[in-house]
Formats: C-alpha cells, structure tokens, sequence
C-alpha cells in the first residue's frame, strides 16, 4: 500500500505542468493584481531614486579611494574630471587591520551603547505601561506628561539636555548641593558615554511606554481573574499572564529599538556636536566624521562604514526573527 501510494506520488509529480518562468509569473500576477502594481509604482519608484541609487552608489564608492581631491567637480567653467581609482577591498581592510584601527573601538562602544539603550528603554517603558494600566487618580495626566519627551522635537530634548548637562548646569548644581562629585559630561569620556546613554533612554522610553499600553489593553482581564483565583501572586501573574500576553508587541518593539538605537545620529552629533571625543562616537558618527569631519573628505571610508552597518542589521534581524519564530512555535 505505501508502494502504491508513493508511485501515485511520483506520477502526480511527473504529470504536473512544469513551473512557469519568472516573464510569465510577472504577467500573470500583473493581468490579476494591476491595480495593485498600479498603485505600489509611484512608491517603487520613490524608493528606488532615495534608497536604490544611493544605496547602490554608495556601494561602488567603498570599492574605490574617493575622497575629496580625487572626486570630480566644476569650478566656473573647468571641470575636472575623476580621479579615484579602483582598490577592491582596501577600504574594508583598512578599517578593520589598519594602523589606525577606528572601526573595532568604535564597533564595541556601539553594541554597548545599543544593548544598555535597549534594556534600559525597554524595561523603563514596561515598568511605566504596567503602572499607567492601573486604574488610579490622574492617569491621564500622567500618561501625557510621560508622553512628552518623544512628543518634543528630538532636537529640542537634546539641546535642553546640553545645557543641564553643562559644567554650570542645573544637574551639577543639584549633585553640588548633594555634596555629590560633579563630572564634566560633555569633556570627560566615561562621563559623556553615561549622558550620552540617559539622554537616549529619556527621548526613547515613551514609544515603547505607548507600545506596551497598547497591548497591555489587549490582555483579557478573565485570564488576571482566573489566575488570581488560582492564588497566582502579582509577580506570577506578570510573569505567567502579562508577559506572554505581550511576546507580539516586545519582540516588535525590541528589534525596532535596537535598529533605531544602532543609527542614533542625533543623540550623540547634538548632545556633543564635532568636538566630542572618538571615544563616544559610535558607527554612524563615525561615518559621518569621516565624510564631513576631516580634510581630505574620505566618501570610501565613509562609505564602507555605512554598508558595514546595513550589513549588520540585516544580518542580525534575520537571525533575530528566526529565533523569535523558532520561540513562537515552541510556545
């Protein structure tokens, strides 16, 4: 019988009509779906003029010595043509075996500065969800003062945060009347990284505060009901009912704010501006220090930077869904 069956199998499969080609899958999905393609072109093409040439330029460049002196330009009515020659993967050597060595330090202090953003965001705007779901006096009130950090321009946030954080700001004085020590935020290095990371935390934890909310309010109540019957404590009933109730939303949030803090530009570039110390500097204000920062212009270097990063991510959010997916299906 299984003989039978698994020479039914294989006659199916030989008498199946051979898959279509890719022209042919096109059209036919085209002759289906046109309005959908005729509404997703203009975005296509948006996208591709934005990202794609960019993307791809900026890809070419990493594979060549641009720099400022080598780079074609106009000058009134001379142009002076390009330059830069072709190197490979000189760039890409440079930056990770070089004499300078910029990218491993700058690479650590950017998963360090990632991963406590991450958990300090995170866990604040839990902490805050849980709380504001309660049902208590003036929960409205709180919810739109805590709202307030993300709902202010991120540049305004920062800048105010610059000017407390100054040596004759607000925050020094209140640890000098504490007869606390007084670092220099924006000169000393461990100092800077500290502020740096309070400033982030401050401006990210109320997206993930609203998040969790949400889906917070998407629990049923009969599950805190029915586990509270069963004698549950308020830490089992967080750890047995409102955590699962939230996997959806945390796993969204979390790799949300791990990308969103991995290119954080304008946290470090506003709260210290150019004259911060490398030390603080993470991959993107490196890249970005490399191209605007320094005479030559280095447009490969900078370049190479910016797709080690895309590489990164990319890399990462795969390996991250395949585990939040393995998760889900073994739950």
């Amino acid at each position: 019988m299984t003989v039978a069956v698994q020479g039914r199998a294989r006659k199916e499969r030989r008498d199946r009509e051979p898959r279509a080609g890719l022209i042919a899958r096109l059209r036919r999905s085209y002759d289906q779906h046109w309005y959908a393609w005729v509404m997703c072109t203009p975005v296509v093409v948006v996208l591709a003029v934005l990202v794609g040439y960019p993307l791809v330029q900026g890809v070419i460049l990493t594979f060549t010595n641009a720099n400022s002196l080598n780079v074609g330009r106009t000058i009134g009515v001379n142009h002076i043509p390009d330059s830069y020659t072709w190197v490979g993967f000189q760039n890409y050597v440079d930056l990770l075996t070089g004499p300078d060595n910029q990218l491993v330090p700058h690479f650590v202090w950017t998963i360090v500065w990632t991963v406590v953003c991450v958990v300090l965001t995170v866990g604040t705007g839990l902490g805050l969800a849980v709380l504001m779901n309660r049902k208590m006096r003036g929960r409205a009130v709180y919810r739109m003062l805590l709202i307030l950090p993300w709902a202010v321009p991120t540049f305004v946030t920062v800048f105010s945060w610059r000017l407390l954080l100054s040596d004759g700001g607000a925050v020094n004085g209140l640890l000098g009347a504490l007869h606390l020590p007084q670092p220099s935020w924006l000169s000393d290095p461990l100092a800077m990284k500290v502020a740096a990371i309070l400033v982030n935390t401050w401006v990210g934890f109320p997206f993930m505060m609203l998040s969790f909310l949400g889906g917070l309010q998407s629990i049923p109540s009969e599950l805190y009901e029915a586990a509270e019957m069963d004698g549950a404590t308020p830490w089992q009933r967080f750890t047995q009912v409102t955590l699962p109730g939230l996997r959806p939303v945390s796993s969204t949030v979390t790799l949300l704010g791990i990308i969103w803090t991995f290119n954080q530009f304008n946290v470090i570039y506003l709260l210290f501006g150019s004259n911060g110390t490398d030390s603080v500097q993470i991959l993107v204000t490196y890249a970005y220090q490399l191209f605007f920062g320094q005479m030559p212009q280095d447009y490969a270097g900078s370049a190479a930077v910016g797709v080690i990063c895309l590489s990164l991510l990319v890399v990462f959010t795969g390996f991250y869904r395949r585990w939040m997916n393995r998760n889900e299906t073994a739950a």
